[in-house]
């Protein structure tokens, strides 16, 4: 992920002052297991409609079946090789192959209006994880973030860690993908939990840590029934579509 020019160095803190800006209510959203076909059509239709909100979204879900998804600009044939767990589905974000067995699942939708929009992108995955790596914390589950690539196979999500991605005990346990749009930014998450940890427990504390770090404060939310008629229709046309998942 290319860093452009920027007077913000990534590797310093955001100062209090800045992470405030972050601050008010935002959205929370437990979807609970869904199809893989359904859970990236909900993240587009989720993405497709920011602009009528101007709070961000934090939704958690997970998967009725085992499945892989891959980042839009890879090649299938070749993703194709790299796993025999099917279905794999392309992803509206980029990123690389990611195994979605026993991973704790989230998105972020931030309208264009939010101030996390404005972040350019290496400053948005390093803030990202940093809030993941607070919330860790919290359960006393010490983390860093990666300071330099050590991928042994590009393409493959957890394979190796990218700069700022999370790492525990000299292992990836957390990477993200984003897609910035004109409606707003979307960013598409992956934990995969090293041990029995408890997956509720650290729902809570990552809105714990986001309240603790930048004062959001959080609202239950379901999606109307405009934005879940959208998820069905990109999941019956889009997502469970070898035209769309075999494009490239």
């Amino acid at each position: 992920m290319p860093l452009q020019r920027s007077g913000f160095h990534p590797d310093t803190p955001m100062s209090q002052d800045r992470l405030s800006q972050f601050a008010g209510t935002w959205l929370l959203l437990d979807s609970g297991p869904g199809e893989p076909a359904w859970n990236m059509a909900l993240d587009e239709a989720l993405l497709e409609s920011a602009a009528q909100r101007t709070e961000p979204v934090l939704r958690f879900y997970s998967w009725t079946t085992p499945a892989a998804t891959f980042g839009y600009f890879q090649p299938y044939e070749q993703v194709a090789r790299w796993t025999s767990v099917r279905p794999l589905v392309r992803r509206p974000t980029g990123g690389g192959l990611v195994l979605h067995i026993a991973d704790w699942t989230y998105s972020l939708v931030f309208p264009r209006a939010h101030p996390w929009y404005a972040l350019r992108a290496m400053e948005s995955y390093r803030q990202l994880h940093h809030w993941l790596q607070t919330a860790f914390l919290e359960l006393g589950i010490r983390s860093d973030l990666a300071s330099e690539p050590r991928k042994e196979h590009p393409g493959q999500c957890f394979a190796g860690p990218e700069r700022f991605d999370l790492v525990w005990a000299g292992r990836k346990m957390a990477g993200a993908a984003q897609r910035r749009t004109r409606h707003g930014l979307l960013i598409q998450g992956s934990v995969q939990p090293a041990q029995a940890w408890d997956r509720t427990a650290w729902q809570t504390a990552l809105a714990s840590a986001a309240q603790r770090l930048w004062g959001a404060s959080w609202t239950q939310w379901q999606p109307p029934e405009p934005i879940l008629s959208r998820a069905q229709q990109l999941a019956d046309q889009k997502y469970s579509q070898p035209a769309y998942n075999q494009r490239r």
